[in-house]
């Protein structure tokens, strides 16, 4: 679920250190949100922020050293007038000068009158779209919570998931010991922050802890230090753990094609590992990995093996 909306007031002080900017009309209103409406239709954050556009509405509007020569162009006051007046029936739910210009009297007069805040910043323009799109897709990511463990293997966030016992945890605490990081254990916050991609965080209740039966919670951070922890990661690879028996009632030992899971209409690469009596899970889910990889740079090593035998079986028909 999508958060309903962040007041402008929020929006201010979130970027206030990095920004440096100056909070100086509209307020009047400073719980101004976005539109409800706009951030749950909104594809990206793209959608939410940019420069100064009469075309879309609701979004937060940046007017740069070019935009102010446009509101500022010797053109009959009533056109300029017009021209301001117009992003007034945008509703956007904030007003940002950028490129260290000064705001045009008119538009600073039209921001008191209509509440609009209005923030004014030396930094370019681009820099603040960047800043605040990047604020927002995290923000108004959609999300959900995943039973697993999370873990950063090599470079690539994998998700261990299974059924209750099968022993994630401990296979978690193994992979951190061979010098893994961990991400979150039992909770997984999952946020699709763009079309294509999924981020992994850990709940805040939960941060560095992991449950081991028969241990309790261990510190991560403490046992291991600071490396063995991660604050957040990408989802690339989902390691699903099955007992013997599901592995061979429901699974293909060679699947031909790769298997995949959609989380939040993400599609993401999936490995099914079966658990029994004396298999090193922590070998096999490293090299599940290494292999993801590997396909990942267009490497896939069954299919080489298919075309591998095809040409055998090639050559010996033609005695």
């Amino acid at each position: 679920m999508k958060p309903i909306s962040i007041s402008a007031e929020a929006l201010f002080e979130e970027h206030q250190p990095l920004l440096r900017w100056e909070w100086i009309a509209g307020h009047g209103h400073p719980e101004r949100r976005f539109d409800e409406a706009a951030v749950r239709d909104a594809r990206s954050a793209a959608d939410l922020v940019g420069y100064l556009n009469y075309i879309h509405p609701y979004r937060v509007q940046l007017v740069g050293r070019r935009e102010v020569e446009y509101l500022n162009e010797k053109v009959p006051l009533e056109v300029q007038e017009r021209r301001i007046q117009r992003i007034v029936t945008l509703e956007p739910p904030v007003i940002v000068v950028a490129d260290g210009v000064t705001p045009p009297d008119r538009l600073v007069a039209m921001c008191d009158r209509a509440e609009i805040p209005l923030f004014v910043t030396q930094h370019s323009a681009g820099h603040v779209i960047d800043l605040v799109r990047a604020y927002l897709s995290q923000l108004f990511a959609e999300r959900i919570t995943r039973h697993g463990v999370f873990i950063d293997i090599l470079g690539l966030g994998v998700l261990l998931t299974g059924e209750s016992g099968l022993g994630k945890s401990e296979l978690g605490l193994e992979l951190i010991s061979r010098g893994h990081g961990l991400v979150a254990d039992d909770a997984v916050d999952l946020y699709r922050i763009s079309q294509t991609t999924l981020e992994g965080r850990c709940p805040d209740l939960l941060l560095n802890l992991l449950e081991v039966r028969g241990i309790g919670l261990l510190d991560i951070k403490a046992i291991f230090g600071e490396t063995a922890v991660r604050r957040k990661m990408r989802v690339k690879l989902i390691v699903h753990l099955v007992r013997k028996e599901t592995m061979e009632r429901d699974f293909e030992r060679l699947p031909y094609e790769p298997l995949y899971e959609e989380i939040l209409g993400v599609q993401v690469r999936k490995v099914v590992i079966a658990v029994d009596a004396g298999r090193n899970l922590a070998v096999l889910v490293e090299a599940a990995v290494r292999n993801t990889i590997l396909q990942l740079r267009g490497i896939d090593t069954y299919q080489e093996f298919i075309a591998r035998h095809q040409r055998a079986m090639a050559s010996n028909s033609d005695f």
